[in-house]
């Protein structure tokens, strides 16, 4: 599980504030800003929020089920995801029992209650690479042309 491979890692972080990742997104996010932001934050977790592409078309509809806009794919804009980008102080850890905890539960969700979770929320590029699918469409942005990152 994602918190025990972490919970092992415990002795080679120290008491140093560490940076995680996934490592399954790529993105344009500046690492020394969110790390400057955490810092101001003084809190023990800093999470990377995003906002990803839609997977389908987005419709906006009136009463009469006229589509006032249509958006194929657009950028989400109701709400964040974990983007997968964390800042973290090693007490954290101390969140972690074992190799069955999983990070995105208990120790989070604890964190989170006590008031010692914060978002960096970032507007800018961020693709996550779960299912071929993902790697394709990254892959078409690529050979587009376009500099994402």
């Amino acid at each position: 599980m994602t918190g025990g491979r972490l919970k092992r890692l415990q002795k080679y972080i120290g008491n140093e504030t560490f940076l995680l990742t996934y490592g399954d997104a790529v993105t344009d996010l500046n690492i020394n800003e969110v790390i400057n932001y955490h810092r101001s934050r003084g809190k023990m977790v800093t999470v990377t929020g995003v906002r990803p592409p839609a997977r389908f078309g987005e419709l906006t509809i009136n009463d009469n089920n006229e589509v006032l806009e249509f958006k194929e794919k657009p950028n989400i804009q109701a709400g964040w995801i974990n983007g997968g980008f964390f800042v973290i102080e090693p007490e954290f850890l101390n969140y972690i029992n074992d190799d069955s905890s999983i990070l995105e539960r208990e120790p989070l969700e604890q964190v989170a209650k006590i008031n010692q979770l914060v978002a960096f929320l970032h507007q800018g590029f961020w693709h996550c690479i779960d299912t071929k699918r993902d790697k394709d469409n990254l892959e078409e942005i690529i050979s587009s042309g376009n500099k994402v990152w």
